[in-house]
């Protein structure tokens, strides 16, 4: 094999190999939720919600520990424009009152904001067999001064924020839990332990997905450029030794 052979076909690798990251990139993506179409008016999103760290005691120990940024984006009948708008608002943590329960396999964390006129309850479910939790339901009420009717919504068939009895489940990036078709939130930099804690701090954190995703992506592209530089070398180094064999004295 020629020294441009084998160059033309290191090229071809690489060019392979960051063909399929980009692929798995994109498969790995999670895809919008499909939302019905409705007469919902432009707005105008927020910038990334504030971090707020929440806990909740069980006769004066701390049995859930969670720490999050949450932004609640709810379609709702408009007083002032008389039609359906789509709104998204940040929860503030410095406004915002947190409480709740815990059960040997339910925990629960209420999130209440006076100025908002919302509140916010997670629900989590531990399943003493496998030892696994997730979070199961979600419940909102909001009644904002806009409101020609408040909103009150409740799913108790969830299975989002995955993780493992005695670990804390995290991810980075940003997740949508969709609650009903017109109410879904947003959660970011997310880390929470429902189930056993010992003391006040998280547990070995679990990672999501999404952020293991996002780790592999530049190890891959890393592993290519390496092997890229690789047989470039090698190409080099077959293609001198050929060219001195060329010129040997018979």
């Amino acid at each position: 094999m020629t020294q441009t052979a084998v160059q033309s076909w290191s090229l071809g690798l690489t060019l392979h190999l960051v063909l399929a990251v980009a692929l798995h990139q994109g498969f790995a993506t999670v895809a919008p939720p499909t939302v019905a179409p409705t007469t919902a008016a432009p707005h105008k999103d927020p910038s990334s919600p504030e971090r707020g760290n929440y806990v909740v005691s069980n006769n004066g120990t701390v049995c859930l520990l969670a720490s999050m940024g949450l932004q609640l984006n709810i379609s709702f009948s408009s007083l002032s424009q008389n039609k359906t708008v789509q709104e998204v608002v940040n929860i503030q943590p410095n406004a915002t009152n947190s409480s709740g329960s815990c059960k040997s396999d339910i925990a629960t964390l209420r999130l209440t904001t006076d100025a908002q006129k919302t509140n916010l309850t997670f629900s989590f479910t531990l399943n003493t067999t496998s030892n696994k939790y997730h979070l199961s339901s979600v419940s909102l009420s909001a009644a904002w001064p806009d409101m020609k009717d408040p909103v009150s919504v409740r799913n108790n068939s969830l299975d989002y924020l995955r993780g493992s009895l005695g670990f804390s489940y995290m991810c980075r990036e940003k997740q949508t839990l969709d609650v009903v078709q017109t109410v879904s939130i947003n959660i970011v930099q997310v880390q929470v332990q429902p189930f056993g804690l010992t003391g006040s701090q998280f547990g070995a954190a679990e990672e999501c997905q999404l952020d293991e995703d996002d780790m592999l992506i530049p190890i891959i592209v890393g592993a290519a450029l390496a092997g890229l530089v690789v047989i470039v070398l090698l190409a080099y180094l077959i293609g001198r030794k050929r060219s001195h064999a060329g010129y040997q004295t018979i």
